[in-house]
């Protein structure tokens, strides 16, 4: 098929490490296992394309590092279980009290540094259990992504923040986030209104 332009095409390419996708199969069939078997070289799954575009657009796009880490692990999960041949359910499930304990470590940590860059292997050290079985465990027990927690407390501290008279660009830089703009396009996603728009509502002297 030719191009459509004289640029021609664009390729994106994720290289994925082989222990993480060992882990993501000892995850999912409840033992250690090697590499999985994938019989097709080429893929046609649209799900799978749109996880892994999620995936290249937080790599290049200043998302957190448990936010790619995330998107990472649902790209490689859902490779394993919509592509590979012969993946067995898993051997033997936690318990919904281990997952719980799990669940509230993994938030507890959050809870204490959500201003640092942790990563799901800072995660999986605190409750030692695999970065998959944290992840899972967590949005089990809360409704929401370990990154998506981080991403409210980051939230909550930037509207406090801007509340206060604090300038948009230095809000966000005291509240995690990579610069303005993704301060904003979050803020207005969970909030309804621009941070500037926010300020003004709560601080209706400010110009």
């Amino acid at each position: 098929m030719p191009a459509c332009d004289e640029l021609g095409f664009t390729y994106r390419i994720v290289h994925v490490g082989r222990e993480l996708v060992s882990g993501v199969l000892a995850d999912i069939t409840g033992r250690r296992a090697g590499l999985p078997l994938f019989a097709d070289p080429v893929v046609s799954d649209a799900v799978l394309a749109g996880q892994l575009r999620s995936l290249h657009r937080a790599l290049l796009g200043g998302a957190t590092a448990l936010r790619r880490d995330e998107l990472l692990a649902t790209a490689i999960s859902s490779m394993v279980r919509r592509a590979a041949v012969s993946v067995r359910p898993p051997t033997a499930a936690a318990s919904m009290g281990d997952g719980r304990s799990v669940a509230r470590r993994a938030r507890q940590l959050i809870r204490d540094s959500y201003l640092d860059d942790i990563t799901a292997a800072d995660l999986a050290a605190a409750t030692g259990r695999s970065r998959f079985t944290v992840h899972r465990a967590f949005t089990s027990a809360y409704g929401l992504a370990p990154g998506d927690y981080q991403r409210q407390l980051r939230l909550r501290t930037a509207r406090q923040l801007i509340a206060q008279g604090r300038p948009i660009a230095a809000a966000a830089a005291q509240a995690g986030f990579s610069d303005q703009a993704h301060l904003t396009r979050w803020f207005i996603r969970c909030y309804g209104i621009t941070p500037g728009g926010y300020q003004r509502a709560t601080l209706p002297g400010r110009s």
